[in-house]
């Protein structure tokens, strides 16, 4: 973290290493603070282990594990990777803004020539990502460095090629963008998704970054078709961006209204009595082998009690089954909405649901609305 410059920009914000019992009574007799132990780690040997801050360093080592030639590149390496940050207390806020959480995180090593293609895949990748949720209601930012101030790394003709390239990267996508200083990482320029939530609120989501000086400081390299070495460009990738962040902005986006492919439990099963219960296990397994997420409900309420119960779970789909449905192997569903329809066939209920998660319809169908009159 040294090497890469992260610690002196990142060091008040990391926990503090762990080490041995005797070391951490004596700096605690001294008086440390939390952000004090860690910059005791600014010089020397640090014994111990500390929590992973970010994942680039750890992709970066992968990188320089061995030689790389041109054939190599692209090389992409990704992780779900779970990252620690000291946030204070008073910044902590439910999924979005927590002191662990986990980075859909990416990086790959490009030569130059490649960037342009890799970064519209990357831009690519995280708009079909906002596409399949329905999250249209988001703008795009180029981030780039502050000419007056002193927090960024590196030489500025890597930072011109480097934000030019985002600028072309950006101006290729077809919707609205705009220039933001400041809004670079110490690194590197970078492409944010800036995603407005149901209330209003911006939160930035998916990112691409284009870095040419953590290859630089790390002192990578790979062997070009003209037998000599070249220094890679490397690119930060997150569609999500953090992942807890991310569910809590889509929770609120869908209201815990979600599409049926990504629903938590797709359908609720609801027995009106005690003997429709073997039936209801055999729906299930049918259910859960072309893989529906299947939730029973055979207790000893009434059925008015579990389907009042029930919708407030929000399923795609409450299955009431009773003797109508077992006597001749169909169900009956209703819709979020309290729709209904009855008797459908278990064989035609399967192939009509899994269509609808196969495409990932957006509204659960399967329910005709009542014709208005």
């Amino acid at each position: 973290y040294r090497t890469s410059g992260h610690f002196p920009y990142y060091q008040d914000s990391q926990y503090p290493p762990l080490v041995e019992r005797d070391l951490m009574k004596k700096l605690a007799d001294e008086g440390c603070s939390c952000s004090e132990l860690s910059n005791l780690m600014s010089t020397g040997d640090i014994d111990g282990y500390m929590l992973k801050p970010m994942n680039c360093p750890h992709h970066v080592k992968i990188y320089a594990s061995q030689a790389r030639s041109y054939r190599d590149l692209p090389l992409r390496l990704a992780e779900f990777g779970t990252v620690y940050r000291w946030e204070q207390s008073g910044e902590i806020s439910g999924m979005t803004r927590v002191r662990g959480f986990t980075q859909d995180d990416a990086h790959l090593f490009v030569t130059e020539d490649q960037i342009a293609d890799e970064v519209m895949g990357c831009i690519e990748l995280v708009q079909t990502i906002f596409d399949v949720l329905g999250m249209h209601d988001y703008r795009v930012r180029v981030g780039l460095r502050d000419p007056n101030s002193d927090k960024y790394v590196g030489e500025s003709d890597r930072w011109d090629r480097a934000e030019e390239a985002c600028r072309s990267a950006a101006a290729q996508l077809g919707v609205n963008w705009s220039e933001e200083e400041g809004e670079a990482a110490f690194y590197g320029p970078k492409i944010d998704f800036v995603v407005k939530d149901v209330i209003g609120r911006e939160w930035q989501l998916g990112t691409v970054q284009v870095d040419y000086n953590l290859p630089e400081r790390f002192d990578l390299w790979y062997k070009g078709s003209d037998g000599e070495n070249h220094r890679p460009v490397m690119i930060h990738r997150a569609p999500f961006g953090s992942m807890e962040r991310f569910c809590g902005v889509l929770i609120e986006h869908f209201a815990g209204k979600f599409p049926t492919w990504l629903s938590p439990t797709q359908v609720h099963i609801l027995t009106i009595s005690e003997k429709h219960k073997q039936y209801a296990s055999e729906v299930a397994q049918k259910l859960k082998d072309v893989g529906v997420r299947v939730k029973i409900d055979d207790g000893d309420d009434t059925i008015g009690k579990k389907i009042r119960t029930h919708r407030k779970m929000r399923p795609a789909y409450l299955m009431i089954l009773g003797d109508g449905e077992m006597n001749n192997n169909c169900v009956s569903l209703r819709s979020r909405t309290g729709d209904q329809i009855a008797d459908i066939p278990v064989g035609q209920f399967l192939s009509d649901l899994k269509e609808e998660i196969d495409n990932k319809i957006s509204e659960p169908s399967l329910v005709p609305k009542p014709k208005e009159n």
